[in-house]
């Protein structure tokens, strides 16, 4: 199945690039942009699979009227493909290049294999369950940096409420980064390149492939009170949203605190 999805990753990506200069954006939601590309390239993505498991299920982004594409498994085992053809999408309409394509794999309830493609720098995030996440090819690992003034933590800039406070302290005390792509925050904790990542918005296709590769490259993902995100029930999942905290082991226990004070 990682073998798959790294294949559809590819041809979604590319497709994706080829798309790029000539873009053509609607208003799917009163807070989401939708591209062409995103249709097309989750098609692309699809086909691919159903090639090798036609009896899988799918939820993905992309479907009718604006809402969410669901397809339950046919088959007697119950695995689900999780797709976000284009995770970054205000960064595509606009040109700008912080995009990538996510795909995970869940079977049980629990994500099990999952590819995070960066097509503009060529970069393959993979992982499956119980092996280390690699990066092309090799392995990645969230290390242990503190938060201090050189570290990274990625914030999303999505809050219904209000900006909390602790944003503000977390952007003098690190420098925060928000690239506009949940799936790529995730992989950049899984990386080391960032100690932590906050999201307060994502749905199951955002996060589904890059927890599996955080948590596999040694990183803590949870919910902002430190509780388990997974088990998730895609049979009734319906599209609502998650809140994340994604740090590595040595900060994850100071954000959560921080979260919550």
């Amino acid at each position: 199945m990682l073998a798959t999805a790294v294949e559809a990753a590819r041809l979604a990506g590319r497709r994706a690039m080829e798309e790029l200069n000539h873009v053509k954006v609607s208003l799917k939601s009163a807070d989401e942009l939708v591209t062409q590309a995103d249709a097309k390239c989750q098609k692309i993505i699809m086909d691919r699979i159903k090639e090798d498991y036609p009896d899988h299920g799918f939820i993905a982004e992309e479907g009718d009227g604006g809402k969410m594409f669901k397809l339950a498994p046919q088959g007697r085992e119950p695995v689900w493909w999780v797709i976000d053809p284009i995770d970054g999408t205000n960064n595509f309409a606009h040109n700008m290049l912080f995009f990538a394509v996510s795909i995970g794999v869940m079977w049980k309830d629990e994500p099990i294999a999952g590819v995070i493609f960066e097509p503009a720098t060529d970069s393959m995030f993979t992982a499956v369950k119980g092996s280390q996440s690699q990066l092309n090819g090799k392995g990645i690992n969230a290390g242990d940096e503190a938060i201090g003034r050189f570290a990274s933590v990625g914030l999303e800039s999505h809050f219904d409420d209000g900006v909390p406070a602790w944003t503000c302290e977390l952007m003098q005390r690190t420098r925060f980064r928000n690239l506009g792509s949940t799936a790529l925050q995730l992989v950049y904790v899984a990386k080391g390149g960032m100690v932590a990542t906050i999201a307060s918005t994502p749905k199951l296709w955002d996060f589904a492939a890059g927890a599996l590769i955080a948590e596999e490259a040694g990183a803590l993902v949870t919910d902002w009170q430190g509780g388990r995100v997974f088990p998730i029930d895609a049979n009734t999942y319906d599209g609502r949203r998650f809140q994340l905290i994604t740090a590595n082991k040595k900060v994850h226990a100071e954000i959560v605190e921080l979260l919550n004070r």
